[in-house]
């Protein structure tokens, strides 16, 4: 296989080490290791943030991206098709495609078609699903054996644990892995021979489209936040420290940012980046690395009008701060602006930066749903919970109704912004704890 490195990837992947580098260099007794040891002691804090790394790595998983070599070549020849990792994990969900619709857990298509028996008479009936030729075993029995391979899979661990001596009390992260587990294995059990979810128009598998769409939602609010942050931090520092007419400035900007309705504003931009793809088709070598960049920039644009928000608070909480004793004594000591700004007004408000941008995420989630939604948001081919809903509104009228695709879509978005709005309370519990109380 040939890697393929999309922006997006870069992106994320950069993310996720330079969190890793920024908590090794924490000194042990600092503030944000000591928040990290208060959430860690918060039950909520730990189920729910286990169930965001589980989504994390799945988009992760979905971040390595390749080309696979075709088969029966002389010469390694590569295909166009660009995969993931997670394709490859979800080989059996992605490869047993069906005409259209089909309900979960069903063995039939949901529409009648005209079907020609073995007579040769033509009857109208319900053909049988692709992945339902053979004779299946029962949903109990699929149901038990997934049960029996996830106790299977706890015992193992629990043996690795008393072999190297761990020592782990049974907490609340502990149930949330003993569920995770079982319900991976079920499904594993139950994919080979049923569509979980069903299938949707074209006759995809619901919950491969599901799970592909996680890693466009997380991306829309991480990349998304870090696009913002720069704007909010730095506008809001300076107009709360300085004042006067920097503090007039600012504040005329985003107080005119906030008066555009940013749909419009969104929509305008989505649709001129739209028309610069069409007339440059050789800057993209694939369907992935159009969508991909269409992702990239709507990140871009959505950060651009987000900031406003952030900024006004932390010129609130500057314009407070830089009143107090130190930062006096700093200033009649000539201490530099950047310096106590760097020093004394930043490590006071990383708590409320932190707080905002958790609490954040599942807003910008929701909006990548709406936008897509009306029609400018990601690219009509990646799969996004957006996408879904909208292709399924569409079904919601017909007789019968198709209800699966969206209470899919929507169950899982639900489940990762509440997880989000939840972990951000436990976020402000234990990076101020004080405020709370």
């Amino acid at each position: 296989m040939m890697p393929v490195v999309l922006w997006t990837d870069a992106l994320i992947y950069l993310l996720v080490i330079s969190m890793a580098l920024m908590l090794y260099f924490q000194p042990a007794d600092g503030q944000l290791r000591e928040a990290l040891r208060r959430l860690y002691q918060n039950k909520m804090g730990i189920i729910t943030g286990w169930i965001l790394l589980m989504f994390t790595l799945l988009a992760l998983l979905d971040s390595l991206h390749y080309r696979p070599v075709l088969p029966d070549s002389p010469t390694p020849q590569y295909s166009i098709e660009v995969m993931s990792a997670l394709d490859a994990v979800l080989q059996p969900l992605r490869a047993h495609n069906e005409k259209t619709y089909s309900a979960p857990l069903a063995q039939h298509l949901y529409v009648k078609e005209n079907v020609t028996l073995a007579n040769g008479l033509v009857v109208r009936d319900y053909p049988r699903l692709n992945i339902a030729q053979t004779p299946q075993p029962e949903v109990s029995v699929l149901l038990l054996r997934g049960t029996s391979w996830g106790m299977a899979a706890i015992l193992l661990i629990w043996l690795v644990m008393r072999l190297f001596h761990v020592r782990h009390t049974m907490g609340a992260g502990s149930w949330v892995l003993i569920i995770v587990l079982l319900g991976t294995m079920l499904l594993i059990s139950l994919a080979g021979h049923y569509h979980i979810l069903g299938t949707d128009k074209v006759g995809q598998d619901v919950l491969y489209s599901t799970l592909k769409s996680i890693r466009t939602g997380l991306l829309i609010g991480t990349l998304t936040t870090l696009i913002m942050l720069p704007f909010a931090v730095l506008m809001g520092i300076s107009a709360g420290y300085f004042g006067g007419w920097l503090d007039d400035v600012i504040q005329y900007i985003y107080t005119t940012l906030n008066a555009i309705p940013s749909v419009l504003l969104i929509a305008a931009a989505v649709l001129m980046m739209q028309v610069y793809i069409e007339t440059h088709p050789a800057l993209f070598d694939s369907s992935a690395a159009r969508t991909d960049f269409r992702l990239l920039f709507l990140c871009i644009i959505i950060g651009v009008t987000n900031w406003t928000g952030l900024c006004r608070l932390l010129r609130g909480e500057t314009l407070k701060l830089r009143e107090l004793d130190y930062v006096q004594a700093a200033r009649a000591f000539a201490v530099s602006d950047m310096r106590i700004m760097l020093r004394h007004i930043l490590p006071n408000l990383f708590h409320l930066i932190l707080i905002s941008v958790v609490m954040d995420f599942s807003g910008l989630v929701l909006a990548e749903a709406v936008l897509s939604y009306v029609g400018v948001g990601v690219d009509p081919a990646m799969q996004s919970w957006g996408n879904m809903i909208n292709a399924a509104r569409l079904e919601m009228a017909r007789e019968p109704v198709v209800w699966w695709p969206l209470v899919a879509a929507f169950s899982f978005m639900f489940t990762l912004v509440l997880a989000a709005n939840l972990f951000a309370d436990s976020v402000r519990d234990a990076f101020d704890p004080k405020g709370h109380a």
